[in-house]
């Protein structure tokens, strides 16, 4: 299920990230696993960070990149669900 607009997130204090050439690469602590995010997802979760909300951050998104809305919508409905999955994030 797609969050909801004002819906925040904080990330996981077992989480260590890096950005490396506009990506990041993100260290799970707790299960010593890495994840790579490419230049969207990467900027997400410097949003995330930042404690912006979910309708936020899409906004942002679509006049920082050059992505059809319907595109955007489907790949965030896909990361924030890796990301819950992982337990890199959770609903604030």
């Amino acid at each position: 299920m797609a969050p909801r607009e004002d819906q925040r997130f904080t990330l996981s204090a077992d989480v260590v990230s890096r950005v490396l050439d506009g990506d990041a690469v993100l260290l799970d602590l707790a299960s010593g696993k890495y994840l790579g995010l490419n230049a969207v997802a990467t900027r997400v979760w410097e949003l995330l960070g930042q404690g912006q909300a979910f309708g936020a951050i899409r906004a942002g998104l679509l006049t920082e990149f050059e992505v059809p809305a319907a595109v955007l919508d489907g790949d965030l409905d896909q990361l924030f669900a890796d990301l819950q999955e992982r337990a890199l994030i959770r609903p604030a």
